[in-house]
């Protein structure tokens, strides 16, 4: 992943707010994304993590 943290991206499916935009948070194996809308915590696999996103957001 070319990702760093603290940068917004976009994810395939929209979290249950309605918000496709999280904040990277922690990378590495397990890599964590905070919702930009509610705040929510989600924590997935690098692997899943590059096909989930779609773009990062400037």
């Amino acid at each position: 992943m070319d990702y760093n943290i603290g940068d917004i991206v976009k994810m395939k499916k929209p979290h249950p707010c309605g918000s496709k935009e999280w904040k990277i948070v922690s990378i590495g194996h397990l890599s964590t994304f905070e919702c930009v809308k509610c705040g929510h915590l989600m924590s997935m696999s690098a692997e899943k993590a590059v096909k989930a996103i779609t773009k990062k957001i400037d």
